[in-house]
C-alpha cells in the first residue's frame, strides 16, 4: 500500500513537470526579422600633412674626452723640494702656475761655471785680437821692404801670417761657451715645472722628497678650456651636415643630455667642429668631433650647469642642414618597404614614397606625399588598396 502511494506521487510530479515545460515553450516569444544597415569602413586615425622646409636632428651617442691631454714629465733630474697644494687630483690651475720645484742648487752652480767659461774665452778673444793687431804691423813692415817688394805672400800665407785660423778658432769657443750658458740657464728655469694651460689635474705621482729623472711620469692634467666628444654617425648622413671648414666657418649646432646621470631637461650646448677622415673600424660609422666649450660649467654664464666628465657616455642631438620641400612624417607612420597609407576617396591607398632623410623621430619624405593629403596613422591588421575607411569626425556627421 505505501509503494502504490510513493508510486502516485512520483506521476503526479513528473505530470506537473510536463505541462510547465509545455507552458514555457508554447509561451516563448519569436524573434523578428527587422531591416539593419552593417558598417563596413574600418574606423581610422588620419594626419594632414603639409611640405615645407624643416631642420632634422640627428641623434648619436659619443664619448667625452678632453682636448688638450698632457702628462707632465721633467726635462732635468733632481729632488723635489716645493708642492703646489692645487697639484693634487681633482684640483684646478690656471696656465704657468708653479706646480712643482726640483732642486736648482746644482744648476745654478752650472750656470755660474759656464758664465766663467764664457768670460774667460770673451778674455781669449780680446789677447788674441791685439796678437792680430800686431801680426798686422810686422805684415806691413815686411812687404814694404823692397826685399820682398817682387815675392809677395800668397793668400794662405797672409792668413797664416795675421792669425786668421787661431781668431777663428776663439771665436767659435765663445759661440760654445754662449751655447753653454744659455743651456745651463734654460736647465735652471726647467727646475721650475708649471702648468702649460689652465688645467684639471686628474693624478699627481710625485711629492715634496721625491726624485725625478728625465721623463718621469709626474702627473696628468687636463685643459679646461673645452672638451671632445667623439660621436659616431651612419655615412649616409654626412651630406646634411655642416662642419666650419667647409661651409664658412658655420658651426652646427649640438644640444648634449646625459639622461642616465643628468636631472630631467638639463643639457648643455657644443658645435660641430669636425669629422674625423677614417671610419670606426667596428662599427663602419663616421666619426665625428663636437667641441663643447667651458666643460666643468666655471664661468658665470655657466653656474649651475651640468658638468661634462671625461669618458661618459651622452647623447649628442646635431642640427642637420634645412631640408626644403618635403613632408615632416613621424616614422612610426611609414610602412614596410617605404610605404604610407592614405586615406583617398574614403579609401586605402597603399603608396611608395622616396625618403630623403630619417632622424631619431621623423622621416622626411620629397616624393609621394602632397599638400593636405591624410596619411593613416592607425595601425591595421591586414590592409589592401581600395579598403573602405571612416573617421571618428565622419561618422559624428553621419
Amino acid at each position: 500500500m505505501k509503494n502504490i502511494k510513493i508510486l502516485l506521487i512520483c506521476l503526479v510530479i513528473l505530470g506537473v513537470g510536463v505541462a510547465v515545460t509545455l507552458l514555457i515553450f508554447s509561451t516563448e516569444p519569436e524573434a523578428e526579422r527587422v531591416g539593419a544597415s552593417i558598417e563596413t569602413a574600418m574606423l581610422v586615425d588620419v594626419v594632414t600633412v603639409k611640405k615645407g622646409t624643416y631642420e632634422p636632428l640627428i641623434v648619436a651617442t659619443g664619448t667625452v674626452q678632453p682636448v688638450e691631454d698632457v702628462n707632465l714629465s721633467p726635462l732635468v733630474s733632481g729632488q723635489i723640494i716645493k708642492r703646489n697644494p692645487a697639484f693634487t687630483p681633482g684640483g684646478f690651475v690656471r696656465e704657468n702656475q708653479v706646480l712643482l720645484q726640483i732642486d736648482s742648487a746644482d744648476y745654478h752652480n752650472t750656470l755660474a761655471l759656464r758664465k766663467s767659461e764664457l768670460l774667460q774665452s770673451q778674455t781669449t778673444l780680446d789677447t788674441e785680437m791685439g796678437r792680430q793687431q800686431i801680426a798686422e804691423q810686422d805684415l806691413e813692415l815686411i812687404t814694404s821692404d823692397s826685399l820682398f817688394g817682387n815675392n809677395p805672400l800668397s793668400e794662405e800665407e797672409r792668413e797664416l801670417v795675421l792669425r786668421k785660423p787661431q781668431l777663428a778658432a776663439v771665436k767659435a769657443a765663445i759661440s760654445a761657451a754662449e751655447a753653454s750658458v744659455d743651456q745651463a740657464r734654460l736647465n735652471l728655469e726647467r727646475t721650475t715645472i708649471r702648468a702649460p694651460f689652465d688645467g684639471h689635474i686628474l693624478t699627481q705621482n710625485v711629492t715634496r722628497g721625491s726624485l725625478v729623472a728625465q721623463g718621469d711620469d709626474l702627473g696628468r692634467i687636463v685643459g679646461t678650456d673645452s672638451y671632445w666628444i667623439l660621436a659616431a654617425v651612419p655615412v649616409s648622413k654626412l651630406q646634411w651636415l655642416s662642419f666650419p671648414h667647409e661651409n664658412n666657418g658655420k658651426r652646427a649646432p649640438v644640444r648634449i643630455e646625459n639622461p642616465t646621470a643628468w636631472p630631467d631637461g638639463a643639457y648643455r650646448d657644443g658645435y660641430l667642429e669636425r669629422q674625423i677622415g677614417a671610419l670606426d673600424a667596428q662599427t663602419r660609422l663616421a666619426r665625428l668631433l663636437i667641441a663643447v666649450p667651458d666643460p666643468l660649467a666655471m664661468t658665470r654664464a655657466l653656474k649651475g650647469a651640468p658638468k661634462l666628465m671625461i669618458g661618459t657616455f651622452v647623447e649628442v642631438h646635431i642640427q642637420a642642414d634645412a631640408i626644403e620641400n618635403v613632408v615632416q612624417l613621424n616614422r612610426d607612420y611609414v610602412r614596410t618597404n617605404e610605404t604610407v597609407w592614405v586615406m583617398k576617396n574614403d579609401t586605402l591607398e597603399i603608396r611608395k614614397v622616396s625618403i630623403v632623410l630619417t632622424d631619431d623621430v621623423h622621416a622626411y619624405i620629397d616624393e609621394g606625399l602632397e599638400d593636405d593629403e591624410k596619411v593613416v596613422i592607425t595601425d591595421l591588421s591586414a590592409v589592401s588598396n581600395g579598403l573602405e575607411l571612416r573617421t571618428a569626425s565622419e561618422t559624428s556627421k553621419n
